[in-house]
C-alpha cells in the first residue's frame, strides 16, 4: 500500500466547505431578518431546494420562509442551532452534522443531519434529517 498525498484543491475544497457551513449554521441563528436574507441569497443559489420532513422551499424567497419559521420557533424560544464538528464530503456533497441546544445549553435537545449539493460555491439542494 502506497501513500497518497491529499491534492491541494481537495484541501482548499475542504476549507471553503467548513466556512460555508460556519455560515449556514450561523443564518438559523441569526435574530435579524434582513441580514438572513441577505445570506440565504449568498448561500444558496437562487433557485435551491431546501426540503425537512415537514416543508419543501425552493428559490430564496421561500428558503427565508422555511428559516423564519425554525428562528421563530426555536432561536426565538432561546435556542441555538451549533455545528457538531461532524462533516463529510466528496463530489460536490456534503454531510454534517448539527445539534440544538435549549436555553440551558447542557445538552443537545435535538440532532440532525443535512446533505447538500454545492455547485459555484453555493447550495443547489438541501435536504435536512432530525436523528429520532
Amino acid at each position: 500500500m502506497t501513500d497518497i498525498d491529499t491534492p491541494t484543491d481537495v484541501v482548499d475544497a475542504t476549507i471553503e466547505l467548513d466556512r460555508l457551513l460556519e455560515r449556514y449554521i450561523a443564518v438559523w441563528n441569526n435574530p435579524d431578518p434582513a441580514a438572513r436574507r441577505a445570506e440565504i441569497e449568498a448561500l444558496w443559489a437562487e433557485d435551491a431546494y431546501f426540503a425537512n420532513a415537514l416543508y419543501e422551499y425552493r428559490g430564496h424567497d421561500e428558503i427565508a420562509v422555511g428559516v423564519g419559521r425554525s428562528h421563530d420557533k426555536w432561536v426565538g424560544t432561546g435556542h441555538v442551532f451549533r455545528s457538531a464538528g461532524t462533516t463529510a464530503s466528496h463530489h460536490g456533497v456534503a454531510k454534517f452534522v448539527w445539534n440544538m441546544f435549549g436555553p440551558d445549553g447542557d445538552e443537545p435537545v435535538a440532532v440532525g443531519t443535512n446533505f447538500i449539493r454545492v455547485a459555484d460555491g453555493r447550495i443547489v439542494f438541501d435536504y435536512q434529517f432530525v436523528h429520532p
